[in-house]
């Protein structure tokens, strides 16, 4: 449905993006994911048309884009400014698209109906834009991009302004809503959890280049490099020396998968894959904060020797802030990142 080969924006002389490859399948649900700055959102504005490449092209069904209009794409659009139409109500916000195809009154009125009660605004047609909450707005943007049934919709942070609780029911309906209507989607965001339960398949970009691409399981549970695992959140990365099946580290001996990349690397060990265990029997630390986490225990447990460490554990067996603990590793929670650079000849 969606190519991109090699393409560049630059500002002035920083790029935005940097010869940048991607492909989107039909009925795929692709998810972009990036700190600020990353080129996320400058990705999205090329593949609408709204910024014209320095170098490379789009393909839409393997028709170079270059030259057609952002209307002529058959694309749904919706960015972060909502850019809703204030003289307008809600429903002739949302019907926007529909009437540009000529859809009758009745269809208009029905699309309407379903799509407002979608996204939590059943019988809003007749309000205002103007009297509508931030949030409220970026609810009727959305649902005047699903209105057309376009053939790739795109979305920039397309929950960031609602609720935890309407944000998680909207990305389980919105999977199911694409997946009925095979329409292909691609969406950025900077929330892993929106993105993961969202995509089909999740892109990490740094720098304005794609730093992985892949599953959301195949991303979370092996990162390709030390940058995506603290993206996602890990803090348990440390140098190591791989050797087989062990990694010396700062900690100590680290048990590593078998396959491994051996030598230099780096080593992440997920908070999961800490176990604690009696303090003469394991790496020897004390708790410094421990953090309520709903269904678990955050721990920050200070070694002997190395880096704090981030552990998670059940509450009733969550130990106190000044306890001594011991620590050993479990080869599940373990993954072996890129080797660390080569230092510049003397």
């Amino acid at each position: 449905m969606l190519r991109l080969d090699g393409v560049t924006v630059r500002f002035g002389e920083r790029a935005a993006l940097d010869a940048v490859d991607l492909e989107v399948a039909e009925h795929e649900t692709v998810c972009v994911l990036g700190p600020s700055g990353s080129g996320k959102s400058t990705l999205l504005r090329v593949v609408a048309g709204l910024q014209h490449p320095d170098a490379g092209r789009v393909l839409l069904g393997g028709a170079d884009q270059a030259g057609v209009a952002v209307h002529k794409r058959g694309l749904g659009l919706m960015f972060q400014d909502h850019q809703l139409f204030p003289q307008r109500d809600v429903a002739g916000n949302v019907a926007f698209g529909l009437r540009m195809r000529r859809a009758s009154r009745a269809e208009q009125a029905r699309r309407v109906g379903e799509l407002l009660e979608l996204v939590g605004l059943p019988g809003a047609e007749r309000r205002a834009v103007a009297a509508l909450s931030g949030g409220e707005q970026q609810r009727v943007a959305l649902a005047r991009a699903l209105a057309p049934s376009p053939r790739l919709l795109m979305l920039d942070e397309p929950l960031g302004q609602l609720d935890r609780t309407l944000r998680e029911r909207l990305v389980v309906e919105l999977r199911s809503l694409f997946a009925q209507l095979g329409t292909t989607v691609l969406a950025v965001t900077h929330d892993q959890g929106e993105a993961f339960a969202l995509a089909d398949r999740v892109v990490v970009m740094r720098d304005g280049r794609i730093a992985q691409t892949g599953t959301p399981l195949e991303v979370w549970q092996r990162p390709a490099s030390e940058f995506v695992a603290r993206f996602l959140g890990f803090e348990n990365v440390v140098p190591a020396t791989v050797t087989g099946e062990v990694a010396a580290t700062p900690w100590g001996k680290v048990p590593v998968p078998a396959g491994s990349l051996q030598g230099e690397a780096r080593v992440l060990v997920r908070p999961a894959g800490v176990r604690l265990v009696p303090e003469r029997e394991g790496l020897g630390c004390v708790v410094v904060a421990r953090t309520f986490r709903g269904s678990h225990v955050a721990l920050q447990l200070r070694p002997v020797a190395g880096p704090l460490i981030e552990a998670e554990c059940e509450l009733a067996s969550a130990p106190g802030v000044g306890t001594g603990v011991g620590v050993a590793f479990t080869t599940g929670g373990v993954t072996v990142l890129e080797s660390l650079p080569t230092p510049p000849l003397p």
